[in-house]
């Protein structure tokens, strides 16, 4: 991982203080429930008080093999991202093709997208369906210090994507998953999407977070007892608190601004990771509804 050399214009960046949630202290069982509208997670959590940068003004500063994460100008031909059925048609496809050229890769695949917003989704709540698919639909922001697959994950995911998608290609050197964040809801938003300079997050402050897509959450000691094969299952990375965590954001982005980031790159001499959270900014008084969409993805290089 390229080591950590803060910058001059890194240090005249607006800061805010917020609450970041981490995994709290001590042994858990850590798991992740998602259903329709809600997500929940096992164990302990707490918050703590930390700086967040603004790199809107210097967002050109910011490097993908370097910080992690980039912000990218990135228009998409759909006018309404709620119409799952435009989203699904277009914007799959315009994001492999900008993917591919901002990364330089071979090949993209994208493994779905999700809406999230800030606002009450208790009427989406009841309207619940059976059967939830955790894709393609509307949840709350994720409010914990994360990155969405650990590298087991992310290398099952790539590797049987790859299959799936190209049987006869020559296979892949290296591979990147990443989230390409977009914000469709006018700024400031008031729960916007915070990244962490990987190289300021060491090896050995994560656990594992098995993911759980269920149509009703379990209750009791349900939640927490032991299930056959959870270890080769889906899992997230969560993070504890480490001071040393270096937070950005950027304020007021538009709908043609993306947040696009690594959950892992197999080239482990770049910055290969990059957590994330949402958090409550509360320094714009006028702030209004976040409304974001994510979109998964594994670009191959050959």
């Amino acid at each position: 991982m390229a080591s950590l050399a803060q910058t001059d214009i890194e240090e005249t960046a607006r800061q805010t203080r917020t609450m970041i949630r981490y995994l709290a202290p001590g042994d858990f069982v850590t798991r992740r429930y998602v259903s329709q509208g809600e997500e929940m997670n096992t164990g302990d959590y707490a918050d703590y008080e930390m700086v967040v940068r603004d790199g809107m003004p210097i967002r050109d500063h910011f490097e993908f093999d370097t910080h992690g994460f980039m912000l990218a100008r990135s228009p998409s031909a759909v006018s309404d991202f709620h119409d799952k059925e435009e989203v699904t048609a277009k914007y799959e496809r315009e994001t492999e093709d900008a993917i591919r050229r901002l990364t330089g890769a071979d090949k993209v695949v994208a493994r779905g997208w999700m809406i999230r917003t800030s606002l009450d989704l208790s009427e989406h709540i009841k309207k619940k369906q059976e059967n939830y698919q955790h894709s393609g639909g509307v949840q709350p922001p994720a409010g914990e210090a994360h990155i969405d697959f650990n590298p087991r994950t992310a290398r099952a995911v790539a590797e049987a994507t790859y299959r799936e998608h190209f049987p006869d290609g020559p296979g892949f050197r290296r591979f990147i998953a990443t989230s390409f964040w977009r914000t469709f809801s006018p700024g400031p938003q008031d729960v916007p999407l915070a990244v962490c300079d990987g190289r300021s997050a060491p090896l050995g402050d994560e656990e594992s977070n098995t993911l759980f897509v269920v149509d009703e959450f379990p209750t009791g000691d349900a939640l927490t007892a032991p299930v056959e094969g959870e270890e080769e299952m889906i899992a997230a990375t969560i993070f504890r608190y480490n001071p040393n965590h270096r937070w950005w954001y950027f304020s007021n982005m538009n709908v043609d601004d993306v947040l696009f980031f690594k959950f892992y790159d197999s080239d482990e001499s770049t910055t290969w990771r990059c957590p994330h959270t949402a958090f409550i900014d509360s320094s714009f008084p006028d702030a209004k509804p976040r409304e974001s969409i994510e979109l998964r993805s594994i670009a191959f290089f050959e």
